[in-house]
């Protein structure tokens, strides 16, 4: 037997040196210590960290009893995802393949959002069988999927996300857990996928439709005259492509009156409309620049820090936008808040009167006026009865008490999305936009149910 090939042993370790021509390198050797009984050197176990083994258990032992990602699937496991199961064309008796079951690709996003996870990619990788992480294959269970399915399943169920958002709330109302007397609402803009360079006027977007049109033309002819000309699916990805492009086109031009009408007499020849996103509007960020973005308004519980409410415009301005939400809270609960927190954005006036009237007092700033010498607090001789009571109001210790609270809400809140990822969106249009929104507004009410039991569960212990 060739011994040159045999892995070395415990005494070849000792003697062996780095220059030594051995099969493994094994590095400088450790000092050999002193016998208790005076004679030969230690035996030792090693630790093979490379070796192959086979084990026989399940994925749900190899995942801890407490961890994060089990509260997530029985929140989703309890779920009403019947609109969802309509709309499965695999059934029993049927033809097709076996569709997902809804409760892992909810499991998986709901996860991913908390993990800070926004691209269907990377979680297609973190659910991979082999080289993917435990959690993911442990809401998985063996079942494989791909980025396709976990991208289109994201944004094609926004009004199931919607009902989901109000059922759970609901919910919370019955059982005393959130009161929503008083609600914080508050915008964030968000940037868009679409990128400042795809903003066109008028007259170029004309000529791109008219490219666009004729691409797509051209690729018919060709097809009919070489109907071998690549495969099926190269040929039907083409021609996806070239007719996606030219209704993003015929959009952008659709879009461009509106955007024309949002603007000064002078600048309505200025006005841009993006051909990647149509949807998307140039607005001022926080950092002082102007990029293509969403604003997303959320209303909050001040008491429990619950979203209760979720709009998403391109409009960049907030004014306008405060009515429009206690309708929707009203229309989601059948409850208006007692009292809404918004900052000096939200506050017009006619706003102001359409809230007060309907029995919600608002708590936001006064404009400072032009006169330094006047008192912002005085009302005017043109002030409608609910913003004359507004303007006095915030002039009290009590009110500047009370809308402290909207930076501890509202902001907090909006940090909270940011932390978890909301900082670009990456897919397109604002009904798939807001669909991405409601993902990170359900897993953040998922971790506030969890708080809000549990801190029922400790006081009835208490009371016991």
């Amino acid at each position: 037997m060739d011994t040159d090939l045999l892995p070395p042993g415990p005494n070849d370790v000792a003697k062996a040196t780095p220059g030594d021509n051995l099969l493994f390198d094994l590095g400088a050797p450790l000092p050999t210590p002193p016998s208790a009984g005076g004679g030969g050197t230690p035996r030792l176990r090693y630790a093979h960290r490379d070796q192959a083994e086979m084990r026989c258990c399940s994925l749900d032992e190899l995942l801890p009893a407490d961890h994060e990602v089990r509260p997530v699937w029985a929140y989703v496991a309890g779920l009403d995802l019947s609109e969802v199961l309509a709309k499965i064309k695999a059934v029993e008796g049927g033809a097709g393949a076996n569709a997902t079951d809804p409760r892992i690709l909810f499991s998986l996003w709901l996860y991913a959002t908390l993990r800070k996870i926004g691209s269907a990619r990377e979680l297609d990788r973190r659910c991979d069988p082999d080289s993917g992480e435990m959690p993911f294959q442990w809401i998985c269970g063996g079942v494989t999927l791909n980025y396709h399915t976990l991208a289109d399943f994201r944004t094609a169920h926004g009004d199931v996300l919607d009902k989901l958002l109000t059922n759970s709330v609901a919910v919370l109302l019955e059982q005393d857990l959130v009161s929503m007397d008083r609600v914080a609402q508050d915008g964030m803009r968000v940037r868009a996928s679409a990128g400042a360079g795809s903003f066109r006027r008028g007259p170029r977007l004309q000529e791109f439709l008219e490219e666009a049109a004729a691409q797509v033309e051209a690729l018919k002819k060709e097809l009919e005259e070489n109907p071998a000309a690549g495969t099926r699916r190269e040929r039907a990805a083409r021609q996806r492509v070239a007719a996606d492009r030219e209704q993003r086109v015929r959009n952008a031009l659709e879009q461009l009156p509106a955007i024309e009408a949002a603007k000064k007499a002078g600048d309505k020849d200025k006005a841009r409309a993006s051909t990647t996103d149509p949807d998307a509007r140039v607005m001022k960020m926080g950092d002082g620049g102007f990029r293509p973005a969403f604003n997303v308004l959320l209303a909050t519980d001040t008491e429990t820090h619950v979203i209760v409410g979720v709009d998403v415009i391109n409009s960049g301005g907030d004014q306008g936008k405060l009515a429009p939400m206690v309708e929707q809270l009203e229309a989601r609960y059948d409850k208006r808040p007692q009292e809404i927190l918004v900052d000096g954005g939200f506050a017009k006036k006619e706003d102001i009167e359409t809230v007060g009237q309907a029995g919600t007092t608002v708590y936001a700033p006064v404009p400072a006026p032009k006169d330094p010498e006047r008192d912002p607090h005085t009302p005017l001789d043109n002030d409608t009865p609910k913003v004359a009571e507004w303007r006095e109001r915030m002039g009290t210790p009590e009110a500047k008490a009370i809308y402290k609270e909207r930076a501890s809400t509202a902001e907090c809140v909006n940090a909270q999305a940011r932390n978890r990822g909301l900082q670009q969106f990456a897919v397109r249009g604002l009904a798939k936009v807001k669909a991405v929104v409601l993902w990170y507004v359900l897993a953040h009410n998922l971790l506030r149910i969890a708080v809000l039991r549990a801190q029922r569960e400790n006081e009835a212990a208490k009371a016991k």
